[in-house]
């Protein structure tokens, strides 16, 4: 299968191997609403919170909103452990734990929220390391962290590796870092209103490890 042709993967985590339920995430856009006195429809939620838009700063300065204004209030709201309670992992996220490989994850949630998460979901096990990107290590789809990724679980120039995740920015990282691409689209590309590209493109993992290899297309 697809993931036996590689000597380690790379996985983002929220939106690719876990979501939370959306009752928490509108919840938490409420509660930000009330703190910069600025509504957030469902659907500007949902952009946010899952990167429909591509940059989530681009569209929160398109929107009129100053973004580390924002992501402020965000991360101050936020409480992790009950994040950790209303996430979830999705079924078949579960073939990482069979992994014969060096596994890393590298993701863009904030170390206060992702290993109690982490944790929560006792997946911990699945990873030789954890990277969370900051304003020092970098943002997908800057390679920066992704390149630190791979120092970490002792990857090394001449080995083929890949990179999964349901952003733009997580295949954008891959190929920066001269890696294979998975995108994992969870929401539908009529829901994130463009296409991403990437090397294989699924709906779900079954649909990877199932192909053998083979780049999935989505049919319209």
């Amino acid at each position: 299968m697809v993931a036996r042709e590689y000597d380690f993967w790379l996985l983002d985590l929220d939106g690719t191997l876990i979501d939370t339920k959306w009752s928490y995430t509108r919840e938490v856009f409420d509660r930000v609403s009330d703190r910069l006195g600025r509504e957030f429809t469902d659907r500007e939620a949902e952009i946010i919170w899952h990167g429909l838009g591509g940059s989530r700063d681009a569209q929160l300065r398109e929107w009129g909103i100053d973004p580390p204004t924002f992501w402020e209030a965000f991360h101050d709201i936020e409480d992790p452990q009950l994040r950790a309670e209303e996430t979830f992992l999705y079924d078949d996220a579960a073939f990482v734990a069979d992994l014969d490989c060096p596994v890393g994850l590298v993701t863009h949630c904030q170390p206060f929220l992702a290993h109690p998460v982490i944790d929560e979901l006792g997946i911990r096990d699945w990873f030789d390391a954890v990277v969370c990107c900051d304003e020092e290590l970098g943002w997908k789809p800057d390679p920066s962290p992704v390149e630190y990724t791979m120092n970490e679980i002792g990857a090394h120039a001449g080995q083929r590796g890949v990179l999964a995740g349901d952003g733009s920015s997580d295949v954008g990282a891959a190929w920066n870092a001269g890696l294979d691409a998975v995108h994992v689209e969870r929401h539908g590309p009529d829901n994130r209103r463009h296409c991403v590209l990437g090397d294989y493109r699924v709906e779900t993992f079954d649909d990877l490890l199932s192909n053998a290899g083979q780049s999935v297309e989505y049919t319209d």
